[in-house]
């Protein structure tokens, strides 16, 4: 059986943006022996695992990349279709924003637990975060603790799986990511816009600074700033 006791190597599913980059951060500060795994899967933001490769370039990081080149055919979501209006809601899940991708994370995981297992690693690091408003049902805790179980039990594996950003709001990850020294990595390389706007660039990082994910990334920017001032007066 493969457990966090028998091998000291970690991996982190790093998609390139904010909430990733932060968890490679952590990952580093914790661990001497850490590989990243990342998904093409036809995603309309796909400049993002450019950001993925920059960031293993620069720590000098194994990144295997994953080509899911089906995924479109199988799941609705605006991330996979480049014309499509992100600010509507998703077409066969009214209750949640557009931009959800179903069986994401469900896929995601499934993969990073089985080359977990290639590269004997007993330890996974996702960025899902229950607190992000948009309500992805697949970010949840429980989904995660769920799917671990099941993970573990398939495969007769004790493989952890971390999400060190589940119950932080977005200005408590830039707090976050400065504590483990990769704020500059999260500024100046990760990116999360929904249009795959790597061009311009504001005080919080890249992005067309209009869609949902650059608005949610900039209002936690802004918090986090009165945070600091709030901790330093």
């Amino acid at each position: 059986m493969l457990s966090p006791s028998t091998s000291k190597k970690v991996l982190v599913m790093l998609s390139g943006g904010q909430d990733s980059t932060t968890c490679l951060g952590v990952a580093r500060k914790n661990h001497d022996d850490v590989e990243a795994i990342a998904f093409d899967y036809g995603q309309r933001h796909s400049i993002e695992l450019n950001s993925a490769k920059i960031l293993c370039e620069k720590y000098k990081i194994p990144l295997k990349i994953v080509k899911l080149n089906f995924f479109p055919e199988v799941v609705q979501s605006v991330l996979l279709e480049s014309s499509s209006d992100l600010s509507t809601q998703h077409k066969d899940r009214p209750t949640v924003a557009s931009a959800f991708v179903p069986n994401r994370n469900i896929l995601f995981l499934t993969i990073a637990h089985a080359y977990a297992q290639t590269i004997k690693a007993g330890v996974i690091y996702g960025g899902m975060c229950q607190m992000d408003n948009a309500g992805f049902p697949d970010c949840r805790n429980s989904f995660v603790q769920s799917l671990q179980a099941s993970l573990n039990l398939g495969a007769d594996t004790a493989i952890n799986i971390i999400t060190p950003l589940m119950w932080l709001t977005k200005a408590e990850t830039f707090k976050l990511a400065e504590s483990c020294n990769c704020l500059d990595d999260v500024i100046d390389i990760s990116h999360t816009c929904y249009e795959g706007n790597h061009s311009l660039k504001h005080t919080w990082g890249y992005g067309c600074g209009n869609c949902a994910s650059c608005k949610v990334r900039a209002e936690g920017y802004e918090e986090f700033l009165r945070l600091m001032e709030y901790v330093n007066e």
